[in-house]
């Protein structure tokens, strides 16, 4: 055997192992998101949902039984379970590019939780992967390169708790019968403007949502925690509804920009659509290969 004949299977052979690794690593995150899914979901009942009716929502402030009445939630059954999935693109710092991604979410709408996950086109033939989630109150957030290289791993600390579970408070606008839990206490601010606190295990956080005449929801507002770490620190978290769409005889929002209000200016770092979605389904689907 030739020099260059054992230089090019050396090659060969490292090509190789480089992509059963990839492969191997796309499928141990695939099987994790699926497993914590199933997590979310194994104990929720989807066989006796109730049917709301009006009367439930006339203890909540008038804009929200507007909403509740547009968005189409009363005559319905209640949704205690959310499979969504997204599209959109997203800039990991203000002046860096925008980067598509693709993404699938389940919720837990009677007990909050949620599990998302999300594949991000960094460049051709190259990709990052993330996870979300939020269970018993506490959030993690979890962010490879290629699947391989970690470069976020961060959970059950207050500060990244509080931040997934504002996230599952702003979120609620893709599931609106939600507004009825217990979990959610309601404060009129203005004619138009209102309050809503989420707690979950003793622990709140708080939000402010705006809407229009006719109940759609405009806007959700928040001091959310910016940044990673220890030097993560509260800043104005800002979600701007630009588009509705009808799913399952829901009337949601289907396109969003979401954006953080820091001194310096605002980073519009996401934009957002929801391209399906289904509502009191237990079905585990195929997740996103990296």
């Amino acid at each position: 055997m030739a020099w260059k004949d054992a230089k090019f299977g050396t090659i060969a052979n490292i090509i190789i192992i480089v992509a059963s690794y990839y492969a191997y690593s796309n499928y141990k995150f695939n099987t994790m998101v699926k497993t914590e899914t199933a997590q979310i979901l194994q104990n929720l009942n989807i066989e006796n949902t109730n049917t709301v009716l009006e009367k439930e929502i006339l203890h909540l402030p008038e804009i929200i039984q507007k909403w509740m009445l547009n968005s189409g939630v009363v005559g319905k059954e209640n949704i205690n379970s959310v499979r969504l999935q997204q599209k959109g693109k997203m800039k990991t710092k203000p002046n860096s590019k925008w980067l598509n991604f693709t993404a699938e979410q389940c919720f837990n709408v009677k007990e909050p939780a949620f599990i998302w996950s999300t594949k991000v086109d960094v460049m051709p033939m190259l990709k990052m992967v993330g996870r979300d989630k939020l269970i018993n109150g506490k959030g993690n957030m979890l962010i490879k390169l290629a699947g391989i290289i970690p470069i976020v791993n961060e959970g059950e600390n207050e500060k990244i708790n509080s931040a997934t579970m504002l996230r599952y408070l702003a979120e609620i606008v893709w599931f609106p019968s939600a507004a009825l839990n217990n979990y959610i206490y309601w404060e009129a601010i203005d004619k138009l403007t209102v309050k809503a606190t989420l707690t979950i295990n003793e622990k709140s956080v708080t939000g402010v949502f705006k809407f229009s005449d006719v109940g759609e929801v405009q806007s959700f507002e928040a001091k959310r925690y910016y940044g990673a770490g220890e030097h993560a620190t509260l800043q104005t978290w800002y979600i701007k509804i630009r588009e509705f769409k009808d799913f399952n005889g829901y009337k949601i929002p289907s396109k969003s920009d979401v954006l953080w209000k820091l001194k310096e200016g605002d980073f519009n770092w996401l934009y957002l659509e929801i391209t399906k979605l289904n509502y009191n389904t237990l079905e585990l689907k195929n997740h996103f290969n990296i």
